[in-house]
């Protein structure tokens, strides 16, 4: 484990990937609440987490103009990126980031993602000398355990992650040869939130090793992480990150939230 001086200071990054493609909301970096730019609802968000710097990184230069426009830093970025996690290795890479450097991935699409979970993040990782941080809840509903779009994650005693998957581990035989109704009790069910910090050695790396099978049969891509021996911090949450944006459904939503909160 990396040592810490209690005396120093938290200091981290946040950078927001913000590509324009999606399949069910093209452009929704840009959607308009309450008279800004969704993305910068996110970069307020990071910003009152007490990060040193917000980041906004692109693939599209309408998004990046308009985040130069509000006085956001922002870098274009490769339009080839498949992950996030790509994106932020390319920013780090360009900044020339010192290993240590702490940087926390917060989506573009979460405009109400709490500022303390943001820090929350960042410190678990300075805390702990993983590689990388991330949260998970406990699951209480059998329907959500089984369900393959929920992310599962099993932990060592340490905290840190065994393995993520969509399948329903820990799997408790003989409890559920009787039935699935419910969860037994005291079953360490989590959900997995996905809500990253990594150190910028491991982003440096990230684009350098070698993908897996498992993360190509799960379609997750900590699991690269995890099959080249990289540590993975999990810190538990009481509940879930509020909703973000990825339906026409969910844009309204959100923009009729922020006009109730008279545009806050």
């Amino acid at each position: 484990m990396r040592p810490k001086l209690a005396s120093a200071p938290l200091s981290f990054k946040v950078v927001i990937p913000a590509r324009y493609a999606s399949s069910r909301l093209p452009g929704k970096a840009l959607l308009d609440l309450g008279g800004k730019p969704m993305f910068m609802r996110v970069a307020e968000q990071a910003a009152a987490s007490g990060a040193e710097e917000v980041l906004l990184a692109t693939d599209h230069p309408d998004i990046l103009n308009a985040a130069l426009a509000e006085g956001l830093r922002a870098i274009l970025t490769d339009k080839g990126h498949a992950s996030g996690t790509e994106r932020l290795a390319e920013v780090a890479a360009k900044e020339a980031w010192p290993p240590d450097t702490l940087v926390v991935n917060v989506q573009g699409d979460e405009p109400l993602i709490p500022p303390a979970l943001i820090r929350e993040a960042a410190e678990t990782l300075a805390d702990s000398g993983a590689d990388i941080a991330t949260f998970a809840h406990l699951i209480a509903d059998a329907e959500e355990f089984f369900n393959p779009n929920v992310v599962k994650v099993v932990l060592n005693r340490m905290g840190d992650a065994l393995f993520f998957s969509r399948a329903p581990i820990p799997y408790a035989r003989d409890a559920f040869s009787r039935g699935r109704a419910a969860l037994p009790q005291g079953l360490p069910a989590y959900r997995h939130v996905g809500l990253y910090a990594y150190r910028a050695a491991f982003l440096r790396d990230f684009s350098r090793i070698e993908a897996s099978s498992l993360e190509g049969f799960e379609s997750l891509e900590q699991l690269r992480a995890l099959w080249h021996g990289y540590r993975i911090r999990v810190a538990l949450t009481s509940e879930p990150l509020p909703p973000g944006v990825d339906t026409p459904e969910d844009a309204e939503r959100m923009r009729a939230l922020f006009a109730a909160r008279g545009g806050h």
